[in-house]
């Protein structure tokens, strides 16, 4: 049977074991954080595949030497999913349709910043451009506040340690739908919609109270997934999408997606990881 690191002992591994293990892959946990590591002897077992590299990238390369695995979703997948000024540049090359956004890399003086936001119909959106979970972001309905957003930011970006000094713009795509596609070696496995019960918030994260719901996903948008995970070149991707007024449009992509209950996806999801997992 071949054996499955998993570097989440969260929904996702607990929801995949039993699938995965019908089709002779054995899930174990390998916990890549919080805990002490001695590069010099591994606390680990064998194993002959990972998914996905961890996503504390110094531990996870201190994991990554002990186990010596492929892994379905490797570092330079997780970067290029994590950093999201890189994933919008690479979807607009590709002509995906994507949310206006202008990426600010700290420090710039005030009058750039009022460009930047004279660009825009406010109200505007701020995200860091690395951070997760809709951790972080916000909005700004005219320039003295937007300016304010950007005076805190600066506060954590003098920090010498603070590696990530860049942020993101975008435009505010009104009344729109929250989709989370899920591809798997380049082809389309399930959706969920996902909604907040409070009306009055934008934010549709599931770590933000958001209900996650499956649906059937329209041709079009499994089409915008699928060339999504394409450009990006990464074989086990989230990808997601807000429709407004009828048009969809990526805004962020999820190398590291929690798997939701199977009755919320294709029925070959399961197979199609399994296989995925076996070509590495």
């Amino acid at each position: 049977m071949l054996r499955l690191a998993v570097t989440t002992n969260a929904q996702t591994y607990e929801r995949i074991r039993e699938p995965l293990a019908e089709r002779e892959i054995a899930v174990d946990h390998v916990q890549a954080d919080e805990r002490v590591l001695d590069p010099s002897s591994t606390p680990f077992g064998s194993f002959d595949v990972g998914l996905v590299y961890p996503t504390r990238l110094p531990e996870g390369g201190v994991v990554d030497a002990f186990l010596g695995v492929p892994w379905v979703n490797d570092r330079e997948a997780m970067l290029r999913s994590r950093h999201k000024a890189e994933t919008i540049a690479r979807l607009q090359q590709a002509g995906i349709p994507t949310p206006k956004t202008v990426a600010v890399s700290n420090p710039v003086d005030r009058s750039t910043l009022a460009s930047v936001f004279d660009r825009f119909d406010p109200p505007i959106v701020i995200k860091p451009n690395s951070a997760t979970r809709g951790a972080g972001v916000t909005t700004a309905t005219d320039l003295d506040a937007f300016l304010g957003v950007v005076d805190y930011l600066d506060l954590l970006h003098e920090h010498r340690t603070t590696a990530d000094k860049s942020f993101l713009v975008q435009e505010y795509l009104p009344e729109a739908r929250d989709y989370r596609a899920m591809v798997i070696d380049g082809e389309y496995a399930g959706a969920v919609e996902r909604r907040h019960p409070d009306q009055n918030r934008w934010k549709h994260n599931v770590h933000q109270g958001a209900r996650a719901e499956g649906i059937e996903l329209p041709e079009e948008y499994r089409h915008i997934a699928e060339r999504t995970a394409s450009a990006l070149n990464i074989p086990y991707l989230g990808v997601d999408l807000l429709v407004s007024d009828g048009h969809p449009y990526v805004t962020e992509t999820n190398a590291r997606p929690t798997i939701d209950e199977r009755s919320k996806y294709e029925p070959g999801f399961y197979d199609a990881l399994a296989t995925l997992i076996r070509k590495q």
